[in-house]
C-alpha cells in the first residue's frame, strides 16, 4: 500500500487523448486535469480547440516540430511542482506522443488517459472490424511524390511494403502524404486493380464526410480535407507466388540464348551462399535480367535490393521483370559500376554477375563497405576473371572459397532423352567475418 501511496505522491504529467468534438470527447476527470493544469502542451489546433477549458494563467506550449525538447520541458516543470498536461489525438499510445515520452521519461511520471482512436472511429463508420486491419502511419517528413525504386528514406516506403503483403490496412495520413498521393503511388506500382479505398474526413466535426468504395484511379485524382483517415482493402484474396528458384522461362531475357541471366541452379546456390536474412541490404552488380536481385528481394522482404546494370537493353528487360515480380523493395539504376554505389547503404550481401572490367576495384569497394558478417558472391565463366578475383581477395587478406557448378538438363532426342550440359560456372565467395584489409 505504501508503494501505491508513493506513486500517487509523485508529480505526474497527464497525457490526454482528445477528439475534434472538443469537450464532448473528454471525461469529467480529464476535463478536471485540463482545467487545473499549469502547463499544457499540444498542437496549435488542439490548444485552440480547448482554450475555454484551460486556466487563463496556464502556460500553453505549441508543438511545432520540436518534439525532442518536450521531455526536458516536462521534466523541469514537474521538478517545479507544476501540473502538466499533454494533449494528443485519440489514443496517445497509438502512433502518438505517449510512446515517445515514455521512452524518455520515468514511467511513474506519466499518466495516459486514452480516448477512442481515429482508427476505431473510421472503422466504425464503415462497419469494418479493426482487429483485422494492419495499422500504418505516414506521419513522416515529406519526401515528395513516390518514384518507383525509392527506398526506406521515402515516407511512404513502409506503407507500400504492407500493401504488397496484407489484405486490409488503415492509414493515418498527413497533409503531405495524403490519400491521393498514396493512390498515385499505387498506380505507379501497377496496383490499381483489386483494391477498394475509403477516406474519412473531419471525424467528429459537423462537416464529417465519408468517401467509400473509391477505386485507386478515382482517389488518385481527388483532394481530401484534413485531417483524414484512409482505409484500403482487397476485393479478392491475393494469390501467393513462388519466392525462390523460379525457372529461367519466368524471366524475360535477351534473345537468342546469349541473354544475361543467371541460370536457375546457379541462382539458387548463389542466393544460398549470400546467407540472406529477412532484413538484408543487398547489392546486385551487373543485374542483367534481374533474376538474382529480384529473388533476393522476395527473400529479404523487410530489406532492400540495390541493382545496377550498364547495358540499356538489359535495364529495360530487368525493369519488365521487376514489374512482373511485384516487389517494391528493389531499386535499379542504369550505370557502370562502381558509379552510383557510394550512394547506397552498406550491404549485408553483394552479388557480382558482371563487372565491366573494374573487377578488382569492385571487390575492394564491396569488402570495404560491407557490414560485419556480410557475404560477397561472384559468378564467373572465364578462367581469367576467376584468377583475377581470387588474386585480389588473397592480396587483401579476405577469407574466400571457390565452388564450381556444372549442371546438365534433360532434353528430348527422338522418343528418348539425353543430358545436355550447361556451361560450368565458378562461384567465388568471400566473407567479411575475418579481418580484411582493403590496401591494394
Amino acid at each position: 500500500m505504501s508503494e501505491l501511496n508513493n506513486r500517487k505522491a509523485i508529480p505526474r504529467c497527464r497525457i490526454i487523448g482528445v477528439l475534434d468534438d472538443g469537450k464532448a470527447s473528454l471525461s469529467e476527470i480529464a476535463l478536471q486535469h485540463l482545467a487545473q493544469a499549469d502547463l499544457i502542451i499540444g498542437a496549435e489546433r488542439t490548444l485552440a480547440l480547448f482554450a475555454d477549458v484551460m486556466s487563463v494563467q496556464a502556460i500553453r506550449r505549441p508543438l511545432k516540430g520540436a518534439l525532442t525538447a518536450v521531455p526536458e520541458v516536462i521534466r523541469a516543470a514537474l521538478a517545479d511542482a507544476l501540473r502538466v498536461v499533454v494533449l494528443a489525438t485519440g489514443d496517445p499510445l497509438m502512433y502518438g506522443i505517449a510512446g515517445y515520452l515514455a521512452a524518455h521519461l520515468c514511467v511513474d511520471a506519466l499518466e495516459v488517459i486514452p480516448n477512442v482512436s481515429t482508427i476505431q472511429l473510421a472503422c466504425a463508420r464503415l462497419g469494418m472490424p479493426w482487429q483485422e486491419m494492419k495499422l500504418c502511419s505516414v506521419h513522416s517528413r515529406d519526401a515528395g511524390e513516390w518514384q518507383r525504386g525509392s527506398d526506406a528514406r521515402h515516407g511512404m516506403y513502409l506503407l507500400l511494403q504492407q500493401l504488397r503483403h496484407v489484405p486490409r490496412l488503415v492509414v493515418l495520413t498527413s497533409p503531405q502524404n495524403s490519400p491521393d498521393r498514396i493512390a498515385r503511388m499505387m498506380l505507379a506500382e501497377g496496383m490499381q486493380d483489386g483494391w477498394h479505398i475509403a477516406v474519412c474526413e473531419h471525424l467528429c466535426l459537423p462537416d464529417e464526410h465519408i468517401h467509400s468504395e473509391l477505386s485507386v484511379t478515382e482517389a488518385a485524382g481527388m483532394q481530401f480535407a484534413e485531417p483524414n483517415v484512409m482505409l484500403l482493402w482487397r476485393s479478392e484474396q491475393k494469390k501467393e507466388t513462388v519466392i525462390f528458384g523460379l525457372p529461367d522461362t519466368a524471366y524475360q531475357q535477351r534473345q537468342p540464348e546469349k541473354g544475361l541471366i543467371t541460370k536457375q541452379e546457379v541462382r539458387a546456390v548463389s542466393l544460398a551462399r549470400m546467407q540472406l536474412r529477412a532484413d538484408s541490404i543487398v547489392w546486385d552488380i551487373g543485374a542483367g535480367s534481374g533474376s538474382v536481385g529480384l529473388e533476393a528481394a522476395r527473400l529479404s522482404s523487410n530489406g532492400h535490393v540495390y541493382a545496377v546494370e550498364k547495358n540499356a537493353a538489359d535495364v529495360e528487360i530487368a525493369t519488365a521483370n521487376w514489374r512482373a515480380a511485384a516487389v517494391s523493395n528493389y531499386s535499379l539504376i542504369h550505370s557502370k559500376a562502381p558509379e552510383g554505389l557510394h550512394d547506397w547503404p552498406a550491404p549485408d550481401a553483394v552479388f557480382i554477375g558482371g563487372s565491366g572490367g573494374e573487377l578488382a576495384q569492385l571487390i575492394l569497394l564491396c569488402m570495404e563497405r560491407m557490414r560485419p558478417g556480410g557475404r560477397l558472391v561472384m559468378n564467373f565463366v572465364t578462367l581469367e576473371n576467376l584468377a583475377a578475383a581470387t588474386s585480389v581477395l588473397s592480396e587483401s587478406g579476405c577469407e574466400w572459397d571457390v565452388l564450381m557448378l556444372q549442371a546438365a538438363r534433360s532434353k528430348p532426342i527422338l522418343d528418348m532423352h539425353r543430358m545436355a550440359a550447361e556451361n560450368p560456372v565458378w562461384l567465388v565467395c568471400a566473407s567479411k567475418e575475418a579481418p580484411c584489409s582493403t590496401d591494394a
